[in-house]
């Protein structure tokens, strides 16, 4: 968390409130992030325009006059825009002012988030150049599934919440994603043919704008950058419903650890 679809819910929030305005301060409180927030970054950005706010996987793009922020909200972090400045709390590390007199705040309880700067081309940049493609889409594919797991044996949604694979996917929607294609999340990737991958990429898309449309997952920290909470993880048809009935035979969903995350998945529907 935050995954796809609350990134994107947060970019669609921001992007037509911060077009167009210039970055008057910057304010870091707490540099030990993911990564150590340089020292020159207020100096490189003091004094640029954020032309567009754009998404590659989880992290976010501000693109400004002569080169992009790129942030990462890490397991905890979140944005949220203030209509003038307020006292920081522990958890805000960092504020950007801009030229309306607003301010968007980073609160990032455990630190796992990331600020980074580049002058050169974003895409290009050691964490977003390896990245697979957007799983919204065409280069997304049942095609580009199947070649690209020949001769994997590892689980399904490994493979799912592999970046290099498909960008922006999580636990919480790769455990939807497979239980609306009826597959359970150990098959093995090799073990799955074009037809069964062209529906699962159909219930990847169909999750992740069920999840935009819902407003993201509000599990913990959660909240878009108005700070209203979104609503999708009462609509899970699996994650976080151990023991309950699945909503499609009844069948009580079972949960196991896979890798360092829980997986969710009904018995009867999913083999």
């Amino acid at each position: 968390m935050p995954e796809l679809p609350e990134v994107e819910i947060i970019r669609r929030g921001l992007d037509p409130r911060l077009n167009g305005r210039r970055i008057i301060s910057v304010a870091i409180r707490n540099p030990r992030l993911r990564w150590q927030v340089a020292r020159n970054l207020p100096r490189a950005i003091c004094g640029q325009t954020i032309h567009k706010i754009s998404r590659r996987g989880k992290y976010l793009l501000f693109g400004c006059t002569s080169g992009t922020l790129i942030v990462h909200l890490g397991m905890s972090g979140s944005l949220r825009l203030l209509n003038e400045p307020v006292a920081a709390q522990m958890h805000d590390h960092f504020d950007l002012l801009l030229d309306d007199g607003k301010v968007l705040r980073m609160r990032d309880p455990r630190r796992f988030g990331s600020v980074r700067w580049t002058s050169g081309d974003a895409l290009a940049h050691p964490l977003l150049r390896k990245l697979g493609p957007e799983p919204l889409t065409r280069a997304f594919s049942a095609d580009w599934l199947y070649r690209g797991t020949r001769g994997r044996r590892v689980s399904i949604k490994h493979v799912l919440m592999d970046s290099r694979v498909v960008a922006g996917i999580g636990n919480i929607y790769a455990n939807e994603a497979l239980f609306r294609a009826r597959i359970h999340p150990k098959t093995a990737a090799l073990r799955i043919g074009r037809e069964r991958y062209l529906k699962l990429v159909d219930a990847v898309r169909k999750t992740l704008r069920q999840a935009i449309r819902a407003g993201g997952s509000s599990l913990r920290d959660f909240a878009d950058c108005d700070g209203n909470l979104g609503d999708f993880q009462l609509r899970c048809q699996v994650y976080g419903r151990a023991g309950k009935r699945c909503t499609a035979c009844g069948t009580p969903i079972k949960q196991f650890r896979q890798g360092q995350r829980s997986s969710f998945y009904c018995p009867r529907c999913q083999t």
